[in-house]
C-alpha cells in the first residue's frame, strides 16, 4: 500500500470552511487514518505510516506535513485530522487549551538546530555569529513557526541581531532556499539536514546545545478513527517508532 499525502504545505485560506463536514476519514470502503504531523518528520512518518498500513490490513495513512502553526489552525477551523504530532510543545498547547486533544500529548522525540549550507560553504560560513554578517543572505522559519521560535531563542542566547532575507513556514521550505542556492544560509533542525544528503552541508555550532525542541504527539479529540489514532501513537512511541527517528538524527525527548 501506499501512504497517501494531503495537503502538505497548503496555505490556510484554501482550505473551506466546511472541511470536516466532508469527511475526508470517509474514502471508500477502506478505513482511512488522517495524521497532520511537522514537515520535519516527513521522512520518518513517510516510513512509519507505511508500517502502520502492512500492520493494519485494508488500513489507509493519509499524511499532511506543513509547520506545525499552520497545521494547528486547520484543526481549529475543523480539519478532519484523527492525530497530529508537532515540533514544539508551544503549539500543541493551543489545542489542549481548546479541548481539541483526545488521548495525550505525549513526547516522542527532540531535535536541534543545524546551519545548513550549500556543498562546499561557499560563504564561509563556521559559526552562529557568521550568520550576522552584512553580506550574508540567511533564511530562517517565520516567528510563529516551531523552527523560527527556536531561532528567535539562540538569538537572544548568543546576544546576535539577525538579518534574514526571508522568513518561511517551514523548516522544509527554508532548506529549499539553501539548496537553490536563493540563500547563503538556512537555520534548519539537523534532521533535515540528514535526509537532505548531499545537497547541502550541516555546520554545527555550539548554543545549538540550549536550544532543544521537544516533539509531541496526540489523538484529535472527536476522531472517528479514535482507536486506530491511539495505535499509530503507540506505533510513533515504541520501539518501531523510536528506531525510526533515531535513524533519521532525532533525539529521545528531554522529558
Amino acid at each position: 500500500m501506499s501512504v497517501r499525502r494531503l495537503w502538505a504545505a497548503i496555505p490556510l485560506a484554501l482550505l473551506a470552511p466546511g472541511l470536516a463536514a466532508c469527511g475526508i476519514a470517509d474514502q471508500g470502503d477502506s478505513p482511512t487514518l488522517t495524521v497532520y504531523a511537522a514537515a520535519s518528520l516527513r521522512s520518518t512518518f513517510e516510513q512509519l505510516g507505511e508500517e502502520f498500513e502492512e500492520a493494519h490490513d485494508g488500513v489507509e495513512v493519509a499524511l499532511s506535513f506543513a509547520g506545525s502553526s499552520d497545521l494547528v489552525a486547520q484543526v481549529q477551523q475543523g480539519a478532519d485530522a484523527d492525530v497530529f504530532a508537532s515540533a514544539d510543545t508551544a503549539n500543541m498547547d493551543k489545542l489542549v487549551a481548546d479541548d481539541l486533544v483526545g488521548e495525550g500529548p505525549e513526547l516522542f522525540a527532540a531535535n536541534t538546530m543545524q546551519i545548513a549550507v550549500a556543498p562546499g560553504n561557499p560563504a564561509g560560513i563556521t559559526s552562529l555569529a557568521d550568520l550576522a554578517g552584512p553580506s550574508v543572505k540567511l533564511v530562517v522559519c517565520a516567528p510563529e513557526v516551531p523552527c523560527g521560535a527556536a531561532t528567535i531563542r539562540l538569538e537572544g542566547a548568543a546576544g546576535l541581531d539577525l538579518s534574514p532575507v526571508s522568513e518561511e513556514q517551514s523548516v522544509t521550505d527554508v532548506l529549499n532556499k539553501v539548496v537553490t542556492g536563493e540563500a547563503d544560509a538556512g537555520l534548519v533542525y539537523r534532521t533535515d539536514v540528514t535526509v537532505a544528503g548531499d545537497t547541502v552541508e550541516g555546520i554545527d555550532f555550539e548554543e545549538s546545545a540550549g536550544v532543544v525542541n521537544d516533539y509531541p504527539i496526540a489523538t484529535v479529540a472527536g476522531s472517528d478513527a479514535a482507536g486506530l489514532a491511539r495505535q499509530f501513537m503507540d506505533l510513533v512511541l515504541g520501539a518501531t517508532g523510536q528506531r525510526v527517528l533515531a535513524e533519521a538524527g532525532f533525539a529521545r525527548p528531554r522529558r
